[in-house]
């Protein structure tokens, strides 16, 4: 590979030795600093604009999530080939980014400098450090590429189908491929493979293509050329369950790899993944020391309410016991387990108007939000609600809110999960998926005028702002200000804190199954099943996470810290979201030096 030449900002001699260049050429001892910033502000967007060129390259399926669709025809084989060829050329981008003189960079651009090196770094070390692609078979799935050529809107019918089908030329390659990378796969992630890629083969390559394509006006040697292709995908996919069908049958914990990733991997991934101003350790801290916190202004409420909702019963002396007792009594109501995706849509005006009558940030109408089932291909991961958006291309395209229904769940299992997603916690859950959480900040997101901060998304930053939604939006005054309302907040919250402690405790301090459903049901007041998918979560996932109460606590720690007399919250937050999906330590640094 080649050389980094530099990947961090020069050092003082160097500056010392372009300086004394711009002397000379000017004749004068004085330094046309303007000039030189602006000639070097003008290199760095031609560097920008090359870059971005050259990664959707690299990585033509991202390009495709991010709405960039010249490169939809193909399907990259993940061998040991191309991350060579990928890691070289992170190599040569990294050696071409030393030379930009970050210290004549706009704030602007100082954090794309520091976005792109970050990214580049964060990739080597995944290929070379990490090698998910040895032990993640779940890392293999073409199933939702796919689909997002076929469900889009992008472009006519026809020439996605013609997309699609050059794109299926690869299918077979590519998992021969990864048959031949996987070493030593952990039990978890081989098991999530299976479900995923069983249960999205014909959603994806079976009558719902097939209706496309008679939809369409190709002719017919191209429709049964597709078609052709796409049976042999699908054969492909099912050979690639076949093999980790009977890979499953011999492996045990004993003889496979642990899906715990040790203190090592975790720090480091932490440090590229969240890209925050605190380490892992210390947010393990902080949210410990949040967790307490909690267990007291939650103890607080709940002796308040008690009179109301047990006016005959002794109040118990043990502050977790009074405070588990009164969760589950105001969990009692919730809407039934038949129109929970429908409950879902309905609660989405009201948060529209709301924000409209306190003015708290703009929302553009003009913008899809579409409340969906959560697609097979993206099923099994643990999360019951999540938001799927269109890229920073795709601007006019749906925002999806993946909503996973209880039609799976035994009575027991969905009235668990309901009670869970109670009237209160599903008004919660909402802010934080749709509005004025996740599919806000996308939205502004992909306005950004910085393509780098749009397609470098830093999942702190997006979790975070989501999680800083919800308690804002309580503070002005949603939920009438109502204890059960600031209850079952907080309750909410502690599963962001206990998210932290979960995860930390699992990947670094080798936390037991046992001990993890005593944190989420003893100390964060969750339902069983909500504990079990977290469990199972943990296990497929590392460091994410931590980035809701990281992300959180760096942005509620900003908005505290930018308060003064002519503080406005809504110009707050229109400002901080213009930065695109930027890590905040970067976004801090950036308001600080406008205020």
């Amino acid at each position: 590979m080649l050389k980094v030449k530099l990947s961090f900002p020069k050092p003082i001699f160097v500056l010392l030795v372009f300086a004394s260049f711009y002397s000379c050429k000017q004749k004068s001892t004085e330094i046309d600093w303007a000039k030189a910033s602006q000639e070097e502000e003008l290199r760095f967007e031609k560097f920008k604009g090359d870059f971005v060129n050259q990664l959707w390259k690299l990585n033509p399926t991202s390009a495709l999530y991010a709405g960039y669709h010249n490169y939809d025809s193909i399907l990259i084989i993940p061998d040991v080939n191309y991350r060579n060829y990928c890691d070289q050329q992170y190599d040569s981008i990294l050696y071409d980014l030393g030379d930009i003189e970050i210290g004549l960079l706009s704030p602007q651009n100082k954090t794309d400098y520091w976005m792109i090196q970050d990214y580049l770094k964060g990739g080597i070390w995944y290929d070379t450090a990490f090698k998910s692609f040895e032990w993640n078979p779940a890392n293999y799935n073409v199933a939702g590429e796919f689909a997002e050529i076929l469900n889009g809107r992008y472009a006519p019918l026809n020439n996605r189908l013609i997309m699609f089908d050059k794109r299926l030329n690869n299918v077979s390659a590519y998992y021969q491929a990864a048959k031949r990378e996987l070493k030593n796969p952990t039990i978890e992630h081989t098991d999530l493979a299976i479900l995923q890629h069983e249960g999205s083969v014909e959603e994806v390559f079976g009558k719902n293509l097939q209706d496309s394509v008679m939809a369409s006006t190709l002719d017919e040697a191209t429709k049964t050329h597709l078609l052709s292709y796409a049976d042999t995908a699908k054969k492909a996919m099912l050979g690639y369950v076949d093999y980790l069908k009977t890979m499953r049958k011999t492996m045990t914990t004993e003889n496979s790899r642990s899906f715990r990733i040790g203190k090592d991997l975790y720090d480091t991934k932490f440090k590229y993944d969240i890209a925050s101003s605190y380490t892992a350790e210390e947010i393990y801290n902080k949210a410990l020391k949040r967790k307490a916190e909690l267990h007291h202004e939650m103890a607080e409420l709940s002796r308040k309410l008690w009179p109301k909702y047990f006016p005959k019963e002794a109040m118990p002396a043990d502050s977790l016991q009074l405070i588990r007792k009164m969760i589950d009594k105001l969990s009692l109501v919730h809407v039934n387990r038949d129109s929970f995706l429908e409950s879902i849509q309905a609660q989405i005006p009201a948060l529209i108007k709301f924000i409209k009558e306190k003015d708290l940030i703009y929302i553009d109408p003009s913008k899809p939000l579409v409340v969906r089932k959560t697609p097979a291909y993206m099923e099994g991961g643990g999360a019951g609600a999540s938001i799927s958006a269109p890229g920073p291309y795709d601007k006019g395209g749906n925002t999806y809110y993946n909503v996973s229904p209880l039609t799976g769940y035994s009575p027991e299992q969905a009235e668990s999960y309901l009670r869970e997603y109670n009237q209160y916690i599903l008004q919660i859950l909402n802010i934080h998926e749709a509005i004025p959480g996740h599919y806000t900040q996308l939205v502004y997101s992909n306005n950004s005028p910085s393509i780098i901060k749009s397609i470098m998304g830093n999942g702190a930053m997006v979790e975070g702002w989501a999680v800083y939604t919800e308690r804002m939006m309580l503070e002005n005054g949603y939920g009438n200000n109502e204890p059960e309302m600031w209850l079952m907040y907080y309750k909410w919250h502690l599963r962001s804190v206990c998210n932290t402690i979960l995860d930390y405790s699992v990947h670094v301090k080798n936390m037991s199954e046992q001990d993890a459903m005593k944190l989420l049901v003893d100390g964060a007041f969750q339902q069983t099943a909500e504990a079990q998918g977290k469990w199972k979560r943990v296990r497929l996932t590392q460091v994410q996470l931590t980035s809701y109460y990281t992300g959180f606590t760096e942005i509620y720690e900003l908005r505290e810290s930018m308060k003064s007399k002519d503080f406005n919250l809504k110009k707050f937050h229109e400002q901080f979201l213009s930065y695109g999906s930027a890590p905040v330590k970067y976004i801090r640094d950036l308001m600080k030096q406008k205020k």
